[in-house]
């Protein structure tokens, strides 16, 4: 079955082994029969066209790789880039994945939803289901510093067949019958009895959520071709991934934030300056990172290999005779940490770019130590990408950039990479 991933139909042996080795469309929910009804039923009241699958799997926000693939649309669940939906079908899809964010804090968002109200979710999706709207009290992104305009969220819920509003309904009739003589009134007791058949015995069951709010500071969104938004920091920061969309946005002088696009060099500048990353060559240089970034730009300066690139880069012996067979200025700029660290050693004069080139320099760089948990995955994301070279950080901060680039790789890289995350991940 093809598999939808950037809004392209991708199809081969390449992504069937990320599928068996569970690094693609894994830790999913299955869905089929009734519950394939209900998430129908969700989709009409997003205004969604229903799916004409009768099993398919859904993630942490209600999301299916084979409904994107049938919509040819990855963000079907969405009204537009400023308010997102979420379907919740399932008590199961609590600490699934969420697969394809559209902000940097959904995952976080739903764990929320899932925690402040499980018995409730328990309860009606019984023979329920949810449906999340995820509010930004924005109706619509017209220029990028709308995003600045976030600060809460609200997270509402609206229940599958009103289920909420027929429980007060059914209270409301039972109030009645107890009045008095209502008890012999006839039409009475049969609203009642239509609403029990109908809807069951609603009377103690949890079925009504009540808004969430959730504050939002530092953030990235999809939105405009991918904007960071950083309000954590000692200065507020603006990046954007898309070069017409930053162009645009530099010229409106009206706001108080600095601007830039991810390829600048004075972001990393920046950055450092206000202690949101950190860089030291000497312990980055004996790095499991530093090891999978080098052998990925290995792997891109070489061609006509006569091993597997299994064999190569887990192999010392091999991987030192390819990377000298490759012509000197390439050498060079593969070895180029190693060199300058073991020089600095001795000279503590010499330059640092003299030996390690601007990709090296950029993608060496971390979130700072002082930073929270949830800040240093944001500023991890930001750094993927900026230099997205390291394999591992691509699949756990950029899935979607991820799979594209997994499509242009060597056959025998991709199996290198599939066993390095599976590993990591253990």
């Amino acid at each position: 079955m093809p598999t939808f991933v950037g809004m392209k139909r991708i199809t081969g042996t390449s992504m069937k082994k990320l599928k068996e080795a569970g690094l693609f469309g894994g830790e999913l929910v299955p869905i089929s029969g009734s519950l394939a009804q209900r998430y129908n039923d969700c989709l009409a009241m997003l205004g969604v066209s229903p799916t004409s699958l009768t099993s398919f799997a859904i993630d942490a926000m209600g999301w299916s790789p084979e409904i994107a693939v049938e919509k040819e649309e990855n963000y079907y669940l969405n009204i537009g880039e400023a308010n997102t939906n979420a379907i919740i079908i399932s008590p199961e899809q609590r600490y699934k994945p969420v697969h394809i964010p559209s902000h940097s804090f959904d995952r976080d968002l739903m764990e929320a939803v899932f925690a402040a109200n499980s018995r409730v979710i328990r309860d009606i999706t019984k023979d329920s289901a949810i449906c999340v709207h995820i509010d930004q009290k924005i109706d619509a992104f017209y220029e990028p510093f709308d995003l600045l305009r976030y600060d809460t969220i609200t997270v509402t819920f609206q229940i599958l067949d009103q289920l909420d509003e027929k429980q007060a309904e059914q209270n409301e009739l039972i109030a009645a019958f107890q009045e008095g003589n209502n008890f012999i009134n006839r039409e009475i007791h049969k609203q009642l009895i239509t609403s029990a058949k109908t809807y069951g015995d609603l009377r103690h069951r949890k079925l009504h959520i009540d808004p969430l709010p959730l504050k939002v500071s530092s953030f990235y969104t999809r939105a405009f071709g991918g904007v960071f938004v950083l309000k954590d920091f000692m200065t507020d920061i603006m990046i954007f991934e898309d070069k017409a969309v930053f162009d645009k946005a530099i010229s409106d002088t009206g706001h108080e934030v600095a601007l830039f696009h991810k390829d600048h060099d004075e972001l990393i500048t920046q950055l450092a300056k206000d202690f949101v990353i950190e860089n030291d060559l000497k312990k980055a240089s004996k790095s499991k990172r530093f090891d999978r970034i080098k052998k990925h730009r290995f792997m891109n300066a070489s061609q006509n290999v006569e091993h597997s690139f299994v064999e190569i880069l887990d192999s010392h012996f091999l991987f030192k005779k390819y990377l000298t067979g490759l012509d000197l200025e390439t050498q060079k700029q593969l070895n180029g940490v190693e060199l300058f660290v073991q020089k600095s050693i001795i000279n503590k004069e010499i330059k640092q770019e003299d030996y390690i080139d601007t990709i090296y320099y950029k993608a060496l760089h971390q979130p700072h130590s002082s930073l929270e948990e949830e800040q240093a995955d944001l500023i991890w994301k930001l750094l993927i990408k900026i230099q997205p070279i390291d394999p591992l950080h691509l699949y756990w901060y950029d899935k979607a950039t991820f799979y594209k680039a997994y499509q242009t790789w060597p056959e025998t890289y991709q199996d290198w990479v599939i066993k390095g995350i599976l590993e990591e991940n253990e």
